[in-house]
């Protein structure tokens, strides 16, 4: 029996390219079986699936963390059933053009702490890098294994209203998702199992193997000790720390598990001291080692700086790899790829605004409403403003801050995140969606995730995806 109920309450927003209808209403081809299931199956039962997410989630405890939640800080991730689905040509580019870009990125990184030649010919602003606290001065002529400094990292994609995707931003230092994105796909072969085979999705469940391989790899050592450094139970994303150092087959540590001895670094065991030889970190630098950096730290180790310059212990991602996502520097990334690599930029970056031009802070400034001003350093859709939904006390207020110091914010034009279906109170809905795909990079090249995460604004007209400001996620299926 025909269900088409279900689709009867989809409403294409206007000026938005939509993932599962084209503009005369006909479904994209790679939805076409799964809409087949769907027109097939009832509400009810659908219902039924949706209730057995939320008691797989529950029971696996995925979770995340609200820092300023007064009801509590652990969460359970919203999980929307309905996949976002990419055909195989889409991915292609998405992987190109995602790989072209951390080539670029990680060669500008290289040369900032060493020659700096992209600063001595102009291309980009030294003050820009010098002035930037994400820029290390402690890595200044490090030598950095395989000369890797982003071995993980996610880059955020949005399609605009011209069917193109454009990278939001790069997240190159403490990169997390990935354990929802391994979670999503579980979920769904229990939702789905006939689905996922007929429609030749790409498998993701690899990823943990492939990352081990990947950090194995960076050391001369035939079998080294790998270890994942995490900054504890309350950080937000601990989860995924357990979860990737379980899949992984490798030890969870925290700061005080370890210790550095003549210049190497132990992880302590009822058996004395192991040597650790690559370290995946998701400690953030500020806090790695209270004898450079902070010193009240109590998540970092003191001394393993030291060890990491003398190549005694690899640190995944190298220290000082923030200053290449940081959001002011993102405006150069393509310069960044026209420099080093000579080639044109696969992946558009969105048109950026820097607030410390007085031109550019002008312009902003008229066109207000039809604008997201967001801080360099911010993550997590925290202090950002949205022109459009902003009073104009609130922008008022905001703009203060700006004024105060204009070179910590950037400023976009509000986009047109493509939407994709929900299943929503019964029925299908359309909501904005961005994509976070994970790449890999080794010794060996880099490698990429056919998916990633794909976040949700789940409120109605909302443009914000983040899991702390009202977000959830979905599987993100790539058929062949």
């Amino acid at each position: 029996m025909s269900n088409k109920h279900l689709f009867s309450s989809y409403d294409l927003l206007p000026k938005t390219w939509d993932e599962m209808y084209r503009d005369n209403s006909e479904f994209r081809t790679q939805y076409e079986e799964f809409i087949k299931y769907l027109e097939n199956t009832s509400p009810e039962k659908l219902t039924k699936k949706e209730d057995l997410s939320k008691q797989l989630f529950m029971s696996q405890g995925v979770t995340f963390t609200v820092y300023n939640d007064n009801e509590g800080i652990e969460k359970i991730f919203p999980f929307d059933i309905v996949p976002r689905i990419i055909t195989a040509n889409e991915w292609a580019k998405i992987d190109l053009g995602i790989k072209q870009r951390l080539k670029a990125l990680n060669l500008f990184i290289k040369d900032i702490y060493n020659d700096q030649f992209i600063i001595k010919d102009g291309i980009i602003p030294g003050e820009l890098i010098y002035s930037n606290p994400s820029y290390l001065r402690e890595m200044k002529g490090v030598k950095v294994p395989h000369d890797v400094y982003v071995h993980i990292s996610g880059v955020d994609l949005i399609r605009n209203n011209d069917g193109e995707f454009y990278v939001l931003e790069d997240n190159l230092r403490t990169p997390s998702g990935v354990s929802y994105m391994l979670e999503n796909r579980k979920i769904s072969k229990r939702l789905f199992p006939g689905i996922l085979p007929k429609s030749k999705v790409k498998s993701v469940s690899n990823y943990p193997s492939l990352l081990y391989k990947k950090l194995k790899g960076l050391s001369n050592k035939t079998d080294p000790n790998v270890v994942l450094l995490t900054p504890g139970i309350y950080n937000s994303a601990y989860y995924e720390h357990t979860t990737l150092a379980r899949l992984m087959g490798i030890e969870l540590v925290e700061g005080t598990d370890l210790v550095v001895k003549n210049h190497f670094v132990y992880m302590k065991t009822t058996n004395g001291l192991k040597q650790v030889d690559v370290i995946y970190r998701r400690v953030d630098d500020d806090f790695l080692d209270p004898l450079e950096f902070n010193a009240k730290s109590v998540l970092g180790v003191a001394g393993i700086m030291a060890a990491y310059r003398k190549q005694n212990v690899v640190i995944v991602n190298a220290p000082g790899t923030g200053i290449a996502d940081d959001k002011a520097v993102y405006i150069y990334v393509p310069d960044m790829i026209h420099y080093y690599l000579d080639e044109e930029p696969i992946l558009k970056n969105i048109e950026t605004y820097q607030l410390g031009q007085p031109d550019e802070l002008e312009y902003v400034i008229k066109n207000i409403k039809e604008m997201v001003i967001k801080k360099t350093d911010g993550s997590g859709g925290y202090g950002m403003l949205m022109g459009h939904e902003a009073s104009n006390e609130e922008i008022k207020g905001y703009l203060n801050n700006v004024y105060k110091n204009p070179d910590n914010f950037i400023a976009q034009p509000i986009l047109h995140l493509s939407t994709a279906p929900c299943f929503i109170d019964g029925k299908l809905s359309p909501r904005c969606i961005d994509l976070r795909p994970f790449a890999l990079s080794g010794r060996d090249g880099i490698d990429i995730c056919p998916g990633g995460l794909t976040r949700v604004a789940l409120k109605k007209g909302s443009l914000v995806v983040n899991s702390s400001q009202g977000g959830g996620s979905k599987d993100t299926w790539v058929i062949e």
